[in-house]
């Protein structure tokens, strides 16, 4: 009983250190964008120059010794820090949330104002690591998403409006190191072994459930390949592996395992499972004839084994833009 009021002691010293953390990293981000503003608006006057800079960091490095992190380098980021933020008031709030390195990170590699806000919305819900956030900016997460919100069903939509930014189109499994020829057994036993990258690459609202999920219909005995949870959309996600291109009586084949996922094993109150074909290839035409009449909560995605070709996904998801503009002006017209 004791061990317990103990517990609880220590989960508020938790809390209060966690604040205390989120309120230094605040004022440092503050000083940063201080510092930043200052030498740009001397830089436009023409007041400083490069030389000036220098000397600034010489100056501080000399009457405070102890202070680290005031090179001209980081000097001249902070500026360019002030700079990218400053005419963007919907995200400069959100940049005094995250740590400066993911920081640096997010507003050195992300090209666009939306990529921008992606990666520092997911770094507040996710609280990525640096090694996290690098490996998602480097698997093109934002185009992935952004193609895979473009490409959800209405019948995904409507059941779970709160979908969009949760599955990708495709997904990216570098850290299996699988072999060209590998087939669904060394897919599946390569993801539950690391299971950790993973779930990460899913994202981390996913709770793993199991392998082999058994399913007892009638007198016959069947399996999902991978059974998850999705703690936000509130459902059971059922992934299905197929090592090979698509083909449309895949689709049959998952449609049956998510009926009887909701008859026997969803709970009253949870929403109804969704169900992740996962194929090798597929042609995005017969993905489309495929999913045009059915009635499931099904998305049809491919994976890959390594890092996706950044400019490819670029085109794709401008093509999809331009696609989605054009229909909805033949709607209007």
């Amino acid at each position: 009983m004791l061990v317990n009021q103990f517990d609880q002691i220590i989960t508020l010293i938790k809390q209060s250190q966690n604040s205390a953390l989120r309120l230094v990293n605040k004022e440092l981000i503050n000083l940063y964008w201080n510092i930043g503003e200052y030498i740009s608006n001397k830089v436009e006057n023409s007041e400083w120059g490069k030389s000036v800079v220098e000397e600034l960091a010489s100056h501080i490095q000399k009457t405070e010794p102890g202070i680290k992190g005031f090179s001209d380098k980081n000097l001249w980021r902070m500026k360019q820090f002030y700079e990218t933020y400053k005419d963007l008031p919907k995200l400069s709030p959100l940049v005094r949330e995250i740590s400066w390195t993911n920081n640096l990170i997010i507003f050195s590699r992300a090209k666009t104002n939306e990529e921008k806000e992606f990666y520092l919305k997911l770094c507040i819900d996710e609280r990525f690591s640096k090694r996290e956030l690098e490996r998602q900016i480097s698997s093109s997460l934002f185009e992935r998403i952004m193609i895979g919100n473009e490409k959800l069903s209405p019948v995904l939509r409507e059941l779970h409006p709160n979908i969009s930014n949760t599955f990708k189109d495709s997904y990216i499994f570098d850290f299996l190191k699988l072999s060209e020829t590998h087939n669904e057994s060394d897919l599946q036993k390569g993801l539950v072994s690391q299971l950790r990258n993973f779930i990460l690459e899913l994202g981390k609202d996913f709770l793993f459930i199991g392998e082999e999920y058994k399913l007892q219909v009638g007198n016959s005995d069947f399996y999902v390949d991978l059974l998850l949870y999705h703690r936000g959309l509130q459902c059971l996600v059922a992934f299905e592996l197929k090592a090979d291109k698509f083909k449309p009586e895949h689709l049959g084949q998952l449609n049956f395992y998510l009926e009887a996922l909701d008859r026997d094993v969803k709970k009253s109150n949870e929403n109804p499972s969704i169900g992740i074909l996962l194929c090798k290839d597929k042609d995005s035409e017969v993905v489309e004839y495929a999913l045009s009449r059915s009635l499931s909560p099904t998305m049809i995605s491919e994976y890959q084994t390594q890092l996706p070709d950044k400019k490819l996904l670029q085109k794709k998801l401008h093509e999809l833009f331009e696609k989605s503009k054009n229909t909805d002006g033949n709607k209007e017209s």
